[in-house]
């Protein structure tokens, strides 16, 4: 389980969506507490995606990951640069539910108000 977690947050901040897509399962969801609402995987990589493109030096710190019967659990802090806002720390929490090899399912817990920097140059990049 550590080695699909290691590569799936590498991927993560690379931005490498073609290995992420490997890594999900086709039907997997992902949930936000944020939103209280699920994504596809089709909708989280679009994320995903913009979020490594946006955050400069983005990565995963003071990680802490635990085994689970059907996956793993992590918190970590997620930290880059955010062009325009200085220092991005967001801690955060994932479950995440594994069946064959690939994620079937994501809940994640973060802090809504670190997203305040994340959230005003999401708006600003709409707007233009």
């Amino acid at each position: 389980m550590n080695e699909l977690a290691d590569r799936f947050f590498a991927a993560v901040t690379s931005g490498d969506a073609a290995a992420l897509t490997d890594m999900y399962a086709p039907d997997a969801r992902i949930w936000h507490n944020e939103k209280n609402s699920e994504e596809t995987v089709a909708e989280n990589l679009r994320v995903l995606r913009w979020l490594s493109r946006t955050v400069e030096n983005l990565r995963y710190e003071d990680i802490r990951r635990y085994p689970l019967p059907e996956g793993f659990a992590q918190q970590h802090v997620v930290r880059g640069n955010l062009p325009g806002h200085g220092p991005l720390e967001i801690p955060a929490g994932l479950f995440v539910q594994v069946r064959d090899g690939r994620i079937t399912r994501i809940d994640e817990y973060v802090d809504s108000a670190a997203l305040g920097p994340l959230y005003a140059v999401s708006a600003s990049t709409r707007e233009q």
